[in-house]
């Protein structure tokens, strides 16, 4: 039986598709006019003739960044680091949340870790006590420095945490009572259960070391060791930067060049593989998030 709607709840829908298609729009065009303007010739881009087509179609701020070295070398960095540091967050996560969702009966110390993890959440060190500890380790202008002080991450342990307490109880009992320890407990039956989770928290640990810049200015030395985010942010710091490491040959071809076009297609590079990875977690998302925030 087909439920005839009422007026205003066609009136809601209309406005809700309006404002929701509003803001949709409103993040694709900005990705349009960049993507435009990389591929723009670069007169025209310089004359801001460009808006979301390309204008003089030309590929070459793309021929140019392929033989940059310290941008190729700043995307190798920051790969590099996401596939680490995602292994390495994800490990600490799980092996963090397995413990910490069970009850007090079964892990008399969890209240205390709890506490203990929940003040870091609220009260740090401070950017100078950081730094003193982390270089009296030995880790100033490290890669490991990019990956190391930001394993545990807590928010992300409750999350896992809750939705790992939000399975069903009796198929942990019933995997004990088939004499499985809680290795295999948590490795073959709790985490094939928590994929929603899991793939919710990758893709949040994938964003945070693929857009971090912070920790790449700050603690290393040298422009050869920086990440991508902090290549880019210090291309749009400084102009002067971006020319000291340049040979003839790159300095001739930039010329040739609009530094718009240029910029632009560094930062439309640097965002194409979370426009990749969205789509294929997407599907886990709200699930994992919302099930893991709640219980």
């Amino acid at each position: 039986m087909k439920v005839k709607k009422s007026i205003p709840y066609r009136i809601f829908s209309v406005f809700n598709w309006l404002i929701l298609g509003t803001v949709t729009l409103s993040c694709v065009f900005p990705i349009l006019h960049i993507l435009a303007i990389s591929l723009s010739d670069s007169t025209s881009a310089a004359a801001c003739y460009v808006s979301f087509l390309p204008v003089d179609f030309s590929l070459e701020a793309y021929q140019y960044l392929l033989v940059k070295k310290d941008f190729i070398n700043s995307v190798s960095i920051t790969l590099t680091r996401v596939v680490a540091g995602s292994v390495i967050n994800m490990i600490i996560i799980v092996l963090t949340a397995y413990p910490l969702s069970k009850t007090t009966a079964e892990f008399p110390s969890r209240n205390r870790y709890m506490i203990f993890f929940a003040i870091t959440m609220f009260l740090s060190g401070g950017l100078i006590p950081t730094y003193i500890i982390i270089k009296n380790y030995g880790l100033i202008n490290n890669f490991w420095v990019l990956i190391l002080p930001g394993a545990v991450n807590i928010w992300n342990v409750i999350i896992m945490m809750n939705f790992i307490r939000g399975l069903p109880k009796s198929v942990g009992e019933a995997a004990f009572i088939d004499g499985a320890n809680h290795w295999q407990t948590l490795f073959f039956i709790i985490l094939p259960m928590s994929l929603p989770a899991l793939a919710s928290l990758l893709l949040f640990t994938m964003i945070g070391h693929w857009n971090t810049w912070f920790d790449g200015m700050f603690y290393m030395n040298t422009p050869e060791k920086y990440p991508m985010a902090t290549y880019l942010a210090t291309q749009i710091i400084s102009n002067n930067k971006q020319f000291q490491n340049m040979t003839p040959e790159m300095l001739k071809a930039l010329n040739a060049l609009s530094e718009t076009t240029v910029r632009s297609a560094q930062l439309f590079i640097s965002i194409v593989p979370i426009l990749i990875v969205y789509p294929l977690l997407q599907r886990f998302f709200i699930k994992g998030i919302v099930v893991g925030s709640v219980k």
